[in-house]
């Protein structure tokens, strides 16, 4: 489509030159050497394309379209009318339906509401233009559906912008509910619905054209419809979670985006490796947390929970949300004791975090909070495992900690790293003999010995436990251990062994995510520490990734929810087809057609007569017949 749309735009610019008699031609009047007349020209423009019917006005929207992507702080075409423009074209779009389905309109709208989004991207005067200018009636129609999902990408983009200004916001928050409602649908719903209208469609030929065309501008093939489809569709769902972080900033509709069921969608939004520059759910998450009703309704449900505790021991980028989350929702007195007994399980492995990206003092922060009135907090948790953690993170940064600094000397660190070395050797020796209990024991009695300040001998112990917790079958300790070295490493989440241990202890939780990342940045590791110029990666760990990637892959879900209705589909068929059969065959019984059907079929050849006599003759008038004859 691109190529062709540029031999179009070449074959009118040459016939411009030539014969234009069009006294609004928008290339004529980009061509206009006066500045005064081109603005007179390009504003003409813009005022006759929304009443007047050509063929060329998909043309004029593409390269609108393309100068709104490069220069979006240009003020030139905002003031000269594109907005309105723009919200004209979108509204007749909506209304009259067989112009939209005439000549190339079908992208007019499309195009009109990415350039109102693009213009408004950066410039708050660009959208209060905008909003000037009636952008917001013909966004909420797209936003509603009325024409299909790729309109609703670029509306809700739009609307996303304009929501996101002081001064713009009013505006929109005219329709409030409306807004949040209908971008909650989305956000949960847009995966399936590209799915189920286009990647999944097993005829491609059924696919809308314009959406292929749309997808590639006429460059690559069936493979970069998909990609850009998944693109799409992902940004579709983090364009309308950026929109409802704009109400949730102000706490607005609260209890439409606080609904359990929305809240639990959110845990399953993740931006993914094609759009990971967004948050996604967990973005909004946080948000929520920061207000008193949202940290309620989240600490309502413990599946929200359990995934923020997931999140806040991975090596994703957005590790450290998490984090935030569960310390706001544990600073709370209302929700502190709803989470704690869950969260002290998953933060207690992160209690010696020192840095994370920006932020300092990480684990520290954790300490504080989960010992957070620990005499007090004692006496109101009822789960002894969370008991025991917290006793244990007492221990190990309140007591071992002061005794450390009171009592050991530079000398006796030395003494003790010698004896920790000593006692891990043995460690080793057991588990080269597959002895992995007692190597399991060995690493356990280093680690309690082990001065503080030795975080590399203390990583490397607490990484060969994470080893023998996977041999020995147990997913959980392991993913604890790995995570404690990881912590200790220097970076925060750079030890690579650690990383593949943990990598394949998520892997046998099911979780697919959290296991991905983990392996995503083993491999990165590998790739650094390479010194020839041929990177090799191991071969287990692409497969792993090759297996993860597959899991989670944006589509995972909505394929697996059309393979189920596909089945349900055919055993429905199956099931009406024979209860057909049972129904028919009950209706012939009751007329007695089996038996002179079965007589039939019995018969030899030849005794056809005699078989016709038989299912003539009038039954007898017995008990069991005069039943039958009423029963019919």
């Amino acid at each position: 489509m691109g190529s062709l749309k540029k031999e179009k735009l070449n074959s009118t610019s040459t016939t411009t030159e030539q014969s234009c008699t069009n006294p609004s031609c928008f290339f004529c009047a980009m061509k206009e050497q006066n500045l005064s007349l081109r603005r007179a020209g390009i504003a003409s423009c813009f005022k006759e394309m929304p009443i007047k019917d050509s063929q060329e006005h998909v043309l004029v929207l593409s390269s609108l379209w393309n100068i709104a992507m490069t220069q979006p702080d240009d003020p030139e075409f905002p003031s000269l009318g594109i907005f309105n423009c723009m919200a004209r074209l979108i509204q007749k779009g909506v209304n009259d339906r067989s112009w939209l389905l005439g000549d190339e309109n079908i992208y007019v709208p499309y195009y009109a509401a990415h350039v109102i989004g693009s213009y408004t991207m950066n410039k708050v005067e660009f959208a209060v233009r905008a909003v000037e200018s009636g952008v917001i009636p013909p966004l909420m129609e797209l936003l509603r559906g009325k024409i299909s999902w790729v309109e609703q990408r670029v509306a809700v983009r739009a609307l996303g912008h304009l929501a996101s200004y002081e001064r713009t916001f009013a505006a929109v928050a005219v329709h409030e509910r409306e807004v949040v409602k209908l971008a909650t649908e989305i956000a949960s719903t847009c995966i399936d619905v590209v799915f189920d209208k286009f990647v999944g469609l097993k005829d491609t030929a059924k696919r809308l054209k314009y959406h292929s065309n749309l997808l590639t501008r006429g460059v690559g093939g069936l493979d970069m419809e998909n990609r850009k489809a998944e693109e799409w569709a992902s940004q579709l769902q983090c364009w309308s979670l950026y929109l409802l972080n704009c109400f949730a900033c102000k706490e607005r509709c609260l209890d439409l985006i606080c609904r359990q069921e929305f809240l639990k969608d959110l845990c399953g939004m993740w931006g993914r490796l094609v759009n990971h520059s967004s948050p996604a759910g967990i973005g909004l998450i946080r948000i929520l947390c920061y207000s008193k009703n949202g940290r309620k309704s989240i600490a309502e449900s413990k599946e929200v929970i359990n995934n923020i505790c997931n999140l806040s021991r991975s090596s994703d980028d957005w590790q450290y949300m998490g984090i935030d989350c569960l310390l706001l929702l544990l600073k709370d007195q209302d929700t502190r004791y709803k989470i704690i007994e869950i969260a002290t399980l998953f933060l207690a492995d992160l209690v010696e975090l020192k840095s994370l990206g920006i932020r300092s003092n990480v684990g520290e922060a954790i300490t504080r909070a989960l010992l957070l009135d620990y005499k007090k907090s004692k006496s109101k948790i009822k789960n002894k495992k969370a008991l025991d953690v917290l006793q244990e993170i007492w221990d190990l940064k309140v007591e071992k900690r002061k005794l450390e600094k009171i009592m050991l000397s530079e000398e006796k660190a030395e003494k003790m790293r010698v004896l920790v070395g000593l006692i891990k050797q043995q460690g080793n020796q057991m588990f080269c003999l597959g002895d992995i209990e007692e190597a399991l024991v060995k690493y356990t009695e280093a680690l309690d010995i082990c001065p503080l300040r030795l975080r590399n001998e203390r990583m490397v112990l607490h990484s060969n436990r994470a080893q023998c917790h996977l041999l020995l079958r147990d997913p959980d300790a392991a993913i604890s251990d790995s995570t404690r070295a990881l912590c200790l490493s220097n970076p925060a989440n750079s030890h690579s062994k650690s990383l593949w241990r943990r990598s394949q202890a998520y892997d046998m939780k099911g979780l697919a995510k959290e296991s991905l990342m983990d392996c995503i940045m083993f491999i990165n590791g590998c790739i650094k520490t390479e010194t020839g110029k041929r990177v090799k990666i191991p071969y287990y760990a692409a497969r792993m990734i090759s297996k993860q990637t597959e899991a989670t892959w944006l589509f995972a879900s909505a394929k697996s929810k059309a393979s189920r209705n596909e089945a349900v589909q055919e055993s429905d068929g199956e099931y009406v087809l024979q209860k057909y059969e049972e129904i028919m065959k009950i209706m012939m019984e009751k007329k007695c057609f089996i038996s002179g059907l079965s007589t039939i079929m019995e018969e030899p050849l030849g005794g056809k007569e005699e078989s016709k006599r038989k299912l003539g003759r009038r039954p007898r008038r017995g008990k069991n017949q005069a039943i039958v004859v009423r029963s019919t």
